[in-house]
């Protein structure tokens, strides 16, 4: 993961960006890498407990839909059978796990830093964002095992995964702007990050994760692609991957604009809390 951050740092020379905003990413830099560094130290897995964790949900949901409840998929290029239901669900699994766990962390992210917090120059904008980079930068590990076992089973290498970017800028930007939200929110309303439990505990099941569209009502079916972002995520991602084209543009294109809209009001939000943080904390 240190390498991931690191490599990031060499884009400097290629990108057209004053110093002023070079030196808070190279802050935002230092600071996602000090997060990876400090989760796992001193644990003999290290930086792959969050492959561990993925896995074991994979393993988990497999049993209960596809053994349990013997839900069947047919995916292009893919055999019909048990391990394809697992690459379909490790696909879905990914972008929600990467979500979820840096949304939780960042609406904690002001409270638990109060030293930063009461610092004059430091800038507060970078606190919610760490813990976004660092849960999408752990995911990383294991969209390279799907990748790996999604062209072992279809001997074929999509070229569709170059477009993986416009997924992640999509992903990236409903986090952070529901990072943004919740983390000022926190500051003064303790009770948001177990609240946003419960919420994405039912966010979760209102997105076709763990089970296909075609499972939803026919009625229900337009109101969870066009309104719940993280279902055109989602299924794009397993476009991407696993079939190796892309049936859902017009859903991504209305969720970029939903994630859009959601960053640009959550980091408005935060904007107009954050003078009082030092005074509240």
């Amino acid at each position: 993961m240190r390498g991931v951050v690191r490599k990031a740092g060499k884009l400097r020379r290629w990108l057209p960006i004053n110093e002023v905003w070079w030196a808070k990413l190279d802050l935002l830099r230092a600071l996602v890498r000090r997060d990876l560094e400090a989760r796992y130290k001193g644990s003999i897995l290290g930086n792959l407990w969050p492959l561990v964790n993925q896995l074991s949900l994979l393993l988990i949901y497999t049993y209960v839909f596809s053994i349990v409840l013997k839900v069947k998929l047919n995916l292009k290029g893919l055999p019909e059978n048990n391990f394809t239901f697992g690459l379909w669900l490790f696909a879905g699994l990914l972008p929600w796990i990467a979500f979820s766990n840096g949304l939780i962390q960042s609406a904690n992210s002001v409270i638990g830093q109060p030293n930063l917090v009461k610092k004059v120059v430091f800038p507060l904008a970078l606190l919610p964002l760490v813990p976004v980079l660092s849960s999408f930068i752990e995911s990383s590990f294991g969209l390279m095992v799907l990748i790996f076992f999604t062209a072992l089973t279809s001997h074929t290498l999509h070229y569709t995964l170059a477009l993986l970017p416009l997924i992640w800028i999509t992903q990236l930007m409903l986090t952070a702007g529901l990072g943004y939200l919740t983390a000022g929110l926190t500051v003064f309303l303790r009770d948001i990050p177990q609240t946003l439990n419960v919420i994405l505990n039912i966010w979760l099941y209102l997105t076709p994760i763990v089970y296909p569209a075609s499972a939803i009502p026919p009625e229900w079916r337009n109101w969870v692609f066009w309104l719940n972002p993280m279902t055109a995520i989602s299924e794009v991602y397993r476009d991407l991957v696993l079939v190796g084209e892309v049936k859902h543009w017009g859903e991504w294109g209305v969720a970029a604009l939903i994630c859009a809209i959601v960053f640009c009001c959550g980091f408005w939000v935060y904007k107009r809390l954050r003078p009082a943080f030092a005074d509240v904390l």
